[in-house]
């Protein structure tokens, strides 16, 4: 089953998901960023297995000039102990579906460099293109 995060209590089960992605997040902090980012339109989904939260991803529905209107995955993590089991491909298969429900023309993310088995996943099995290089710099 996948549904959107939105109780106390769910975020906190996908927080639980989510800090093996993001291990610089505090469950306090996430909650505070969680509230301002829901104002901007971003929203999570978890994929369950039973009543346990396996996989979760937060995505924003925007519209820029070299995208479109699309979706844009900010975060994508499957547990650690629920890996190759096929949770991944669900949950993105699922933001896939509501970016068509939605008349998006595509599904946009970022993987760090490191992240080689998750480029692995969206270019083999997935079908996503690399079509860029992220550039940041801190201030």
């Amino acid at each position: 089953m996948i549904k959107q995060l939105q109780t106390k209590e769910e975020l906190h089960d996908g927080y639980l998901v989510l800090k093996e992605l993001r291990t610089h997040l505090t469950e306090e902090t996430f909650l505070e960023m969680y509230e301002k980012m829901t104002e901007e339109g971003y929203e999570m989904y978890g994929c369950y297995e039973g009543n346990e939260v396996v996989a979760v991803a937060g995505i924003i529905t925007l519209t820029n000039l070299y995208d479109g209107y699309h979706i844009y995955v900010y975060d994508l993590v499957t547990a650690s102990s629920g890996r190759s089991k096929g949770y991944g491909e669900k949950l993105l298969s699922y933001v896939e579906n509501l970016a068509k429900e939605k008349g998006c023309q595509s599904v946009t993310l970022s993987s760090g460099l490191q992240r080689k088995d998750a480029h692995r996943f969206y270019e083999v099995k997935m079908q996503y293109d690399k079509t860029s290089y992220v550039f940041k710099k801190k201030l």
